[in-house]
């Protein structure tokens, strides 16, 4: 990978994960410059993960510092605070440097609005199994970016997950199944776990053995996509008359899969409701 220049205005979860994909990745610690809030956290951040941090409490301008030789500007701060970093950053961003926000629900129109016309923005949205390299991402460029900045900002973030572009009308959607999926499947394994103990396993035992089914079977879905779809997979396991046949016949009669598809509905909903929040008058 040429490695460009990047530099991380906020190191929570996501942009954390993306980091460290990038220096797994082979992208050197000096061409990162990342920000936090405070001096504490810029010196715990920089010992994490060898980079630059700049704090905003003792450091002048630290965003604008730290973007102003950036060819991509990585976003990480809360969805409200974005067009407001975006709007702080503005005239320290080179012409051609690429503004991507890893914030729910704000919009590329929102992005383009807060910065100087022409800037290049892209919309994502990631999820937290980028932390180990197995996320997904949703990718949304803004008007003024082309296809070469488009394929920049995903091979970055393809060091820590599968990257998708699409059009911004299907990234609610994507929040829906990737975006809150991965609290999905830790709910599924809480309750087998729980399930496990009233059947008398110790609860560390439990746990065990519902996370390790978990990431098991997650491994064999991305193993087989292609070839085997996820219903082929169950059905696999599934013996007539045997024991996972009747766990799906209970799952069925308490209409699990509706409720699962409704749950991503709303999950998909409230990131609608939340654009529509940040874009009213304030």
């Amino acid at each position: 990978m040429t490695a460009p220049k990047i530099a991380m205005l906020g190191l929570g979860s996501m942009n954390g994960a993306i980091l460290a994909g990038l220096l797994g990745a082979g992208v050197p610690a000096e061409n990162i410059t990342a920000t936090t809030r405070t001096a504490a956290s810029a010196q715990a951040k920089a010992d994490q993960y060898g980079v630059q941090v700049l704090a905003e409490e003792s450091t002048a301008e630290a965003n604008q510092r730290a973007a102003a030789s950036a060819d991509v500007v990585f976003l990480g701060v809360k969805p409200p605070q974005i067009t407001g970093l975006c709007a702080e950053i503005k005239d320290a961003l080179k012409p051609g440097a690429v503004v991507a926000s890893v914030a729910a629900a704000v919009t590329v129109a929102m992005m383009e609005q807060a910065l100087n016309p022409g800037q290049p923005v892209i919309r994502t949205m990631p999820n937290t199994p980028l932390s180990v390299g197995l996320g997904v991402v949703g990718l949304t460029p803004g008007r003024s970016t082309d296809q070469q900045h488009t394929e920049q900002v995903a091979q970055l973030l393809g060091a820590s997950g599968r990257v998708h572009v699409l059009p911004e009308e299907q990234i609610d959607a994507l929040t829906g199944v990737a975006g809150s999926g991965p609290a999905y499947a830790f709910y599924l394994a809480e309750h087998m776990a729980a399930a496990g103990v009233e059947m008398g396993l110790d609860p560390q035992l439990a746990a065990d053995l519902a996370a390790q089914t978990i990431y098991g079977a997650g491994k064999m879905l991305v193993e087989n996509l292609g070839t085997h779809d996820a219903a082929q997979l169950r059905r696999n396991v599934t013996s007539p008359n045997g024991t996972t046949q009747k766990a799906i016949e209970t799952f069925d009669a308490a209409d699990m899969g509706s409720a699962i598809r409704s749950g991503a509905q709303a999950s998909s909903t409230r990131a609608a409701e939340i654009t529509e929040e940040l874009s009213a008058p304030q």
